[in-house]
Order: C-alpha cells, then structure tokens, then sequence
C-alpha cells in the first residue's frame, strides 16, 4: 500500500477487502499531483510498483510553456492510488514535508522498494530515502507500526531503539528487538 503522508494526515489507496465505513470504496476521490519530470518520472514509478499502469500522456500543444510536443501530463495508477505528474520543470523541488509511505509485508518487500526506489537518489535513516526525482519516500514494514504500538511499552521503546539505528528497516532486527 501507498500513503501520502504530510502535515494534513495520510490518504492511500486500500488494498482488496479493506473498506470504510459509509465509502463508495469503487471512486477515488483524490489524485495526488507531482509537479517536476513528468515523463520519466511516471514511467519510472510504474515500473517500480506492482498493479501499476499508465493511463494517459499529453503534450504541450501550440500554446503552453513547454515545447510544442513535449511531455505536459502522465496520468498513471500505483497499486490503486491514482496520480498526475506534470512537466514543470527543475525549478520544482520536492521537500520532506510531503513522502510517500511504502507498507510492506516482508524483508524482501522492504528490499525491492528500498534498492529500486533509492537507485541514483540518497538513502536516509530510518527507512527513509529520496529518488533519483527527489520525491521522499518511507519503506516500512507493517510490522513495525504494529510493534511501536504495542501496549508493553518497554518491547516498543526496544524497537524505536533498533530502528533509530538504521536505514534500511531490517525486520529481524526489529523482532530481535522486540523479544527482548
């Protein structure tokens, strides 16, 4: 699963069988916009995620900023979560203030998301990296959530502790941790 996450909370798209309560769970009612390198970026993107795909490219026409038939727009879908991605331009930075949030369910999730994403970009502490676009991301195990949250919190101290020390999330370390 993908969250966005920032200073106004998460959104993300569910993974088949999750529903909320009172949702048409079928209409997505929010798409993330990227404003940066529109082409690469989203073939880049689709590349990476499964039960991804693009869903439409458009180009500058005769009037508009860009060159005439240059990339404008990529419209793709990352596991359910839909986005746009606009040409603007490398006068457009992507901050920390705003990361995309990988949940995964196992070592070799956390792995493929943390080498793949992190190719030709900076890999930061505690699961966090930017890519080669330099969009941040968080790689993290479900489970690590699910420790940190534990009410005995002496075992969710443990795994803070461990966690702190990493970049990469590591789950054996975080169980090791958490055992005591």
């Amino acid at each position: 699963m993908i969250l966005v996450t920032g200073g106004l909370g998460s959104i993300g798209s569910k993974h088949p069988g999750q529903q909320e309560k009172g949702r048409n769970n079928n209409v997505q009612d929010h798409t993330v916009s990227l404003v940066r390198h529109a082409g690469r970026g989203g073939r880049f993107y689709v590349s990476v995620f499964p039960r991804s795909k693009s869903l439409n490219v458009s180009h500058y026409l005769e009037v508009g900023p860009g060159p005439k038939g240059s990339v404008m727009t990529v419209e793709f879908e990352l596991d359910g979560q839909r986005f746009i991605a606009l040409n603007g331009g490398p006068e457009y930075k992507f901050t920390e203030a705003v990361s995309f949030t990988v949940q995964c369910e196992t070592q070799a999730e956390v792995d493929h998301f943390w080498d793949t994403l992190g190719a030709g970009g900076e890999h930061g502490p505690c699961g966090w990296l930017k890519d080669k676009f330099g969009l941040s991301w968080q790689v993290n195990p479900t489970v690590l959530s699910e420790m940190l949250n534990d009410p005995d919190k002496k075992k969710a101290n443990r795994v803070m502790e461990a966690m702190l020390k990493m970049k990469k999330i590591d789950i054996d370390k975080l169980k090791k941790a958490y055992a005591g």
